[in-house]
C-alpha cells in the first residue's frame, strides 16, 4: 500500500501561533483542497474565533465549516488507514459530504467505505445508507450466515434484511437488485437469490418507546446540598465547605474531594436559598427541644443570609462551636447563617413489611 502520509496536511501538527489572517484570506479566496479549508477552520477555531466570526470574515457557513472540518478529520484517518492513490486522489479533490457521513465508522471502515464507493460508483446520498450499513453490520457478534466482513456483503446484508421486511413485491425486487449488485461474496450472493423464490416476509420489529420523563413541578427537583457533618461542629468545619454551583436545568453539581451529600426535594425554601449547607442532628441539641428527643435530623442553614430578623433562627459561634439560637434583638454575635429547614426522616412503621408490596396493598 502506498504511503501518502508525506504529502497529506496533518491536523496533529498545526503551529503554535496560528496565521489568523493568513488563513482567513486563504479561505475567502478558497486557496488549496478543501482538506486544507476544514484544517483551517479547525485552526481558526482553535485560536479562539467563533463559527460566525469565521462566516462573517470567509463566507463560509456554520453548518459547511462543521462539515469540512470533520470529514478533513476522517480524510487523514482513511489516508493513515491506508488506501489507494486513486481513492486518495478521488477525495482529496471532491467528496466532503461523503466522508462526513463516515464519521460514526471506525478507521479501516473509513478506508473500506471510501473504496467502495468509489468503485461502485455511489454518489453522497448514497454515503450516509453506506455509513449506516456498515455500522449496523459491525454491532452484530457473529456474521450472518453467508456474509462476510468485506464492506460489499455488510451493505448486501442491509438490502437483504430490508427485503426480506417487505410485502411489496416491487420495492421487494429493489432492495433484492440492490444486494445482488453490492455482495462481494458468492455465499452473500446466494443468500440474497434465496429472497427471489422465498416471498416470506419478517415483519419488522418495531423500535421500544424511548422511557421519557418530565419534570413537571419544581419539587420533583431535588436541590443537592453538601453536608457538613454531625453536631456537634466547630465553626470552621462550617466554614470549609464550599460554595456549590449548581449547572444547567437539572441542577447538576461538579465536586472533587472527600465528602457527602445529601438530595433534598426542592422546596421553595430551598430553591431561594443561595448558599445552602446541611448538617445532621440530634434534634435534642435544637433549641427549645426535649432532651428525650434522641431522633437525628437534617438541618439546612443558609450561609448567605446573615442578617437578623427576629422572625428566625441562626447558626453563631460560641467560642469555636456551633450552635443554634433565636435572638430577640440583634445580637452581638456575628452570625453564620440562617436556620431555613429542619427535616425529619422518613417515619415507617415496619421496614421489612414495605419490601413486600403485595402486603402493603392489602
Amino acid at each position: 500500500m502506498t504511503d501518502f502520509s508525506s504529502n497529506t496536511p496533518n491536523p496533529n501538527s498545526q503551529p503554535t501561533d496560528v496565521d489568523v489572517d493568513g488563513l482567513l484570506l486563504s479561505l475567502r479566496r478558497k486557496e488549496g483542497s478543501w482538506v486544507e479549508w476544514g484544517q483551517a477552520c479547525q485552526s481558526l477555531q482553535k485560536a479562539g474565533l467563533s463559527s460566525q466570526k469565521i462566516f462573517e470574515e470567509t463566507g463560509f457557513e456554520p453548518i459547511h465549516q462543521n462539515q469540512v472540518i470533520v470529514a478533513a478529520q476522517v480524510y487523514i484517518s482513511m489516508v493513515n488507514a491506508g488506501v489507494s492513490e486513486e481513492v486518495r486522489s478521488h477525495f482529496e479533490k471532491t467528496g466532503s459530504d461523503s466522508l462526513y457521513e463516515f464519521r460514526i465508522l471506525t478507521q479501516p471502515e473509513r478506508a473500506a467505505a471510501a473504496t467502495f464507493m468509489l468503485a461502485h460508483g455511489l454518489n453522497s446520498e448514497d454515503a450516509k445508507e453506506v455509513a449506516k450499513a456498515m455500522k449496523d453490520f459491525s454491532r452484530l457478534r457473529v456474521p450472518p450466515t453467508g456474509f462476510s466482513n468485506h464492506a460489499g456483503d455488510a451493505i448486501a446484508y442491509h438490502y437483504w434484511r430490508l427485503a426480506r421486511q417487505q410485502s411489496d413485491l416491487q420495492e421487494r425486487s429493489r432492495l433484492i437488485a440492490k444486494g445482488l449488485r453490492f455482495a462481494q461474496t458468492d455465499a452473500a450472493r446466494q443468500q440474497v437469490e434465496k429472497l427471489l423464490i422465498d416471498f416470506s416476509v419478517t415483519p419488522k420489529r418495531p423500535a421500544p418507546i424511548l422511557p421519557f420523563y418530565r419534570l413537571e413541578i419544581e419539587e420533583q427537583m431535588p436541590r443537592l446540598l453538601p453536608i457538613v457533618g454531625k453536631m456537634p461542629l466547630s465553626v470552621a468545619d462550617l466554614k470549609a465547605v464550599p460554595l456549590v454551583e449548581e449547572i444547567g436545568p437539572f441542577r447538576m453539581v461538579q465536586f472533587s474531594g472527600q465528602g457527602a451529600w445529601v438530595a433534598v426535594p426542592g422546596w421553595q425554601v430551598l430553591l431561594k436559598a443561595e448558599d445552602p449547607v446541611a448538617l445532621l442532628c440530634d434534634r435534642s441539641l435544637l433549641p427549645n427541644q426535649d432532651s428525650s428527643y434522641k431522633e437525628e435530623v437534617l438541618v439546612v442553614i443558609d450561609r448567605s443570609q446573615r442578617e437578623w430578623d427576629d422572625s428566625s433562627y441562626f447558626a453563631f459561634a460560641q467560642g469555636e462551636v456551633l450552635q443554634f439560637q433565636w435572638f430577640e434583638e440583634s445580637p452581638e454575635e456575628s452570625l453564620l447563617g440562617k436556620l431555613i429547614l429542619i427535616l425529619n426522616p422518613k417515619r415507617i412503621l415496619d421496614e421489612d413489611l414495605t419490601k413486600d408490596v403485595w402486603q402493603i396493598d392489602e
